[in-house]
């Protein structure tokens, strides 16, 4: 049986090899730790939840839920957009629903990219964005983010030739999984890039509301009022925890609204109606829930990193997500192998940077997914295996 080519680049994925890692752990006795994946354990809103529990009563839930029929959800979006950061967005051209911003970022490419057209991304950078561009038959060019430069990629950097056959950007910030964040200053030289070269620039944001320093996140489109060629994701699994509902939405520029919306068409129709009234229950109710679970990850990043470091490995605190990105030791130049090891003889599960992209090499994440006592408990565990193999001191 032959398949497609298309299919070759996404035959490896490290995240499995991590997941079959984990079962072999959890077969010799291991208690699984797992901080790999960044699926928040906090419970859904219980005014979501109600919302969402009267819907499945209500029969006109029941059938095919096509583009009209997510008008109000569209039209609670956008006020939500212009609420926060006061930009009008007309609900019946620039919003687009998704099962999950992952859709959207992996199904775009296939409206933007011919075959051999370049897609710039980010390395390291959350998987469905490379493989959005692997289905589409693109190339990529990958931007390194290095420490050295506050984990933002470098536009002077690209080299000309590829910029000529480039059609698309791929930006996230705040960042999984480095989780450094950007400045308007820098989404006002992205879109002015952007701009020059004729390329679309798509902000992958469901961290918009996981800032621990009392200053918000930017949006791509406060760089791009006018929404020349920029185009937003927003995910509802984040905020209101509400991953497994798989729910999200597009804002940006009415052409690619169009051009994604035609893409989609042909996948799928929409989520369950039952599943947009609770979404539109999250945007429309209060917000305290979205502050308290902000808190809850800051807390257990200042846990988490106060632990490490006790334990005598320097890992610095950022100022969102809800994941650390800590460079290994020198000794431990595998990031895979460092992880399949680690959960193999703790149970403490985590992400290797290679994962993420080339840059990545050397670097491990942690999903902050477990109680501040969990994760103390987790960093003496890890350190202490680290310390077995002696490769690290404290």
């Amino acid at each position: 049986m032959q398949f497609a080519n298309r299919l070759a680049p996404l035959q490896t994925n490290v995240f499995a090899d991590m997941d079959r890692a984990k079962g072999r752990a959890r077969a010799a006795g291991k208690t699984i730790v797992d901080l790999s994946l960044g699926s928040s354990d906090l419970p859904t809103p219980v005014h979501v939840l109600d919302a969402i529990a009267t819907a499945v009563h209500d029969p006109i839930t029941h059938g095919y839920n096509l583009f009209e029929s997510t008008r109000a959800f569209r039209q609670a979006a956008a006020r939500w957009y212009t609420q926060k950061f006061g930009i009008a967005v007309d609900p019946e051209t620039e919003v687009l629903p998704l099962i999950g911003s992952q859709e959207g970022t992996a199904h775009l490419p296939l409206a933007i990219l011919n075959p051999g057209d370049f897609a710039l991304l980010t390395d390291p950078c959350y998987p469905s964005h490379a493989g959005g561009i692997h289905l589409a038959n693109g190339q990529i060019y990958s931007m390194p983010l290095l420490a050295e430069k506050d984990f933002l990629p470098v536009f002077s950097d690209i080299p000309t030739a590829v910029i000529a056959q480039a059609r698309l950007m791929v930006l996230s910030y705040p960042h999984n999984p480095t989780a450094a964040t950007a400045t308007p200053d820098f989404f006002a030289e992205a879109v002015a890039f952007c701009q020059k070269h004729d390329l679309v620039l798509v902000h992958d944001f469901p961290y918009a509301d996981h800032c621990f320093n009392g200053k918000p996140a930017p949006s791509v489109l406060q760089a791009d009022r006018d929404k020349t060629c920029s185009i937003e994701f927003f995910s509802f699994s984040k905020a209101y925890n509400m991953g497994g509902f798989r729910i999200a939405y597009a804002i940006g520029n009415p052409e690619l609204i169009l051009a994604l919306r035609q893409v989609k068409a042909t996948v799928d129709f929409n989520q369950y109606q039952g599943i947009l009234r609770g979404a539109i229950a999250a945007l429309n109710g209060p917000q305290d829930c979205v502050r308290a679970t902000v808190n809850t990850f800051k807390n257990r990043r200042d846990a988490m990193v106060n632990a490490l470091n006790h334990y005598g490995w320097a890992v610095p605190s950022p100022d969102a997500t809800m994941y650390l990105w800590a460079r290994l030791p020198e000794e431990f130049n595998d990031s895979i192998d460092f992880c399949v090891r680690l959960v193999e003889a703790t149970g403490v599960a985590l992400a290797p940077g290679r994962g993420f992209g080339k840059s990545g090499e050397g670097y491990v994440r942690f999903a902050l997914v477990q109680s501040p006592e969990i994760l103390e408990q987790a960093a003496q565990h890890i350190v202490e295996f680290m310390n077995r193999k002696n490769k690290f001191s404290v």
